[in-house]
């Protein structure tokens, strides 16, 4: 039971919010409320806040932007973190290895290295979301994934204990890693680059956004979560890959709605939850997606985004 006794324990840095709605907190802007929300811009503080929880054994879970989260209209019962994005910037720079912060936006990430000479990240332009939800999901785009330029990652457990993991312990696979099978939360990751001419990457990289809102929306305009499932995988070579979106669209779905909630008419792989939609109306959408594949290609999507709560 959390009480005012127990808050008053809390570093005076946090932003708490009592009967948090957590439509505030996800890119589909949907969703009940949590009894307590955290909002920790330090690490010091997060850690803090999170061995509090375990001395008073208090359920919580840890989000970042939440642009990979779809949180039931009955909300969570739990205390929920939100490990925000950094007020400063904390990134470390040895000749062509860089260290960032784990709740950096990816993009940010991107134009960061970019403006530094330090490599091609580009592949990862425009992509939701922070470099540590980035890392948990294998994040990648156009036969590149994140986890390939990995060293290592400093990680802080349940229990509160800090840790290096590096990359080849990390277990990457498409679209997932060690992080999907468990609570330790990302602090920092480290990367090994190669130099680039900085004007190739910039004109790269405005090619690759280009392309990425030609067909995809704007998530910090329009509500919804990038790829709904996961791409399929045949074999394990990535060129081989079939997109989950190509039979989405031979199923016909692009045509499916759910209350307020429609498939985007550019990529049968993406839901908008226009204003007025609920998250029952995004669940029960993706619901009719994966049996019109399954009916038509005898082939189960397995879901890219996160549910919280009940549905």
């Amino acid at each position: 039971m959390i009480d005012d006794n127990f808050l008053e324990l809390l570093p005076k840095s946090i932003k708490i919010t009592k009967n948090a709605s957590m439509s505030n907190y996800n890119s589909f802007k949907v969703g009940g409320s949590c009894p307590l929300l955290i909002e920790c811009y330090d690490q010091i503080d997060l850690l803090f806040v999170l061995k509090l929880f375990v001395k008073n054994k208090i359920k919580n879970i840890v989000i970042g932007e939440g642009t990979n989260l779809l949180v039931s209209d009955n909300g969570i019962d739990c205390v929920v973190v939100k490990f925000c994005v950094p007020k400063k910037d904390r990134i470390k720079i040895v000749e062509n290895c860089i260290t960032v912060p784990a709740q950096l936006l990816l993009d940010d990430f991107v134009i960061q290295v970019i403006e530094n000479n330090l490599g091609d990240l580009t592949f990862l332009s425009g992509i939701p979301g922070t470099v540590g939800g980035a890392i948990a999901g294998n994040a990648g785009a156009f036969g590149q994934q994140i986890g390939d330029l990995l060293i290592d990652t400093e990680v802080i457990d349940r229990n509160g204990n800090i840790q290096k993991i590096i990359q080849k312990n990390l277990n990457f696979t498409y679209r997932s890693s060690y992080f999907k099978n468990n609570s330790d939360i990302i602090l920092n990751a480290s990367f090994k680059l190669n130099n680039f001419d900085k004007n190739k990457m910039i004109k790269k990289r405005d090619e690759i956004l280009n392309l990425r809102f030609n067909k995809h929306p704007n998530w910090k305009k329009e509500p919804c979560a990038g790829s709904i499932f996961r791409n399929i995988e045949p074999s394990s070579a990535a060129e081989k890959r079939q997109a989950a979106g190509w039979f989405l669209e031979q199923a016909g779905v692009k045509d499916f709605k759910e209350g307020k909630a429609f498939v985007y008419n550019k990529h049968a792989n993406i839901i908008i939850a226009n204003t007025g939609s609920t998250a029952s109306d995004v669940y029960k959408l993706s619901e009719r997606m994966k049996k019109a594949v399954l009916k038509k290609f005898n082939i189960e999507l397995i879901r890219e985004i996160q549910l919280l709560g009940s549905f």
